[in-house]
């Protein structure tokens, strides 16, 4: 069921845990990711960004595809379709007239009066189709899609600004998270982010939850967060795996067979971190 993800996250604010949003490259990703969460019972969100829709071939060929896959595998859990780090409105118009059922406006580069109106204008737009928004504020450090950014930690004010003027429906604020790999240990603002959530009545998200260690995940939990993202790492359960099958079957070549072979640790990984993350 394709759905926004505005009642799995109130769900998950209110009861404690996060769901789960794992970014899609292509159609094997999508399908190792519905056909374990379904198999857990657990819902879940389908990041895209920006570069991984151009890889696919666009905003439309992803909503029929997974529609074409929530059909044929039969799938009952809820999902959501969602851009991840929209960069304008023009990007989240054409996600949401193909059939997304969520966006992200990332306009967290520009001053805040121009994050508020950008992503103001997306709200209107998508609200008006069903659609839900995140926004960010501050700056989230390291680099996704060949682009990079400084760390800057979001203020309360701030947040209390971008949802007090624009009726987003959920928000990522910027609080010592960065996208990759990071360098040393992660250090959050853990007594900010829970001030935050007891502020603000919409969920927070947290992005680049690949690395971070699993008892500061749970922290972040504690702390309010209900949305965590998570892509490095299905990258690299999928990439170590596919690389070991082709160190031991050299003369393969059946495209399925290399790919499919990382689907096995790609799902441990998606189950390791709907455990983590205490979904239901």
């Amino acid at each position: 069921m394709l759905v926004n993800f505005n009642e799995m996250l109130q769900k998950a604010k209110k009861e404690h845990y996060a769901v789960p949003h794992f970014n899609i490259n292509n159609l094997e990703w999508t399908k190792y990711i519905l056909e374990e969460c379904q198999e857990l019972n657990v819902p879940v969100i389908l990041g895209v960004s920006e570069g991984a829709a151009k890889y696919m071939g666009g905003f439309e060929t992803i909503a029929n595809m997974v529609k074409g896959l929530l059909n044929d595998l039969k799938i009952t859990i809820p999902v959501c379709l969602h851009v991840d780090h929209g960069q304008s409105f023009e990007t989240c118009k054409k996600a949401i007239d193909a059939g997304f059922t969520s966006v992200m406006i990332d306009a967290s580069k520009k001053e805040l009066d121009e994050n508020i109106r950008i992503t103001k204008e997306v709200v209107e737009y998508a609200h008006q189709k069903g659609v839900s928004v995140e926004a960010e504020v501050g700056h989230i450090g390291g680099t996704e899609d060949n682009i990079t950014s400084e760390e800057t930690n979001a203020t309360l004010d701030e947040c209390l600004a971008i949802t007090n003027n624009t009726g987003i429906d959920a928000l990522a604020p910027a609080l010592g998270s960065v996208h990759g790999f990071y360098k040393g240990e992660p250090n959050l603002d853990f007594e900010r982010m829970k001030i935050i959530n007891e502020t603000l009545s919409i969920p927070l998200v947290l992005h680049g939850g690949s690395g971070i260690p699993d008892d500061k995940i749970e922290k972040a939990i504690a702390c309010g967060t209900s949305k965590i993202n998570v892509n490095t790492e299905l990258q690299v359960a999928w990439s170590e795996a596919v690389r070991r099958f082709l160190n031991e079957n050299e003369k393969q070549y059946d495209p399925r067979k290399v790919i499919g072979s990382g689907e096995q640790a790609m799902k441990a990984k998606i189950r390791e971190k709907v455990q983590l993350f205490k979904t239901k």
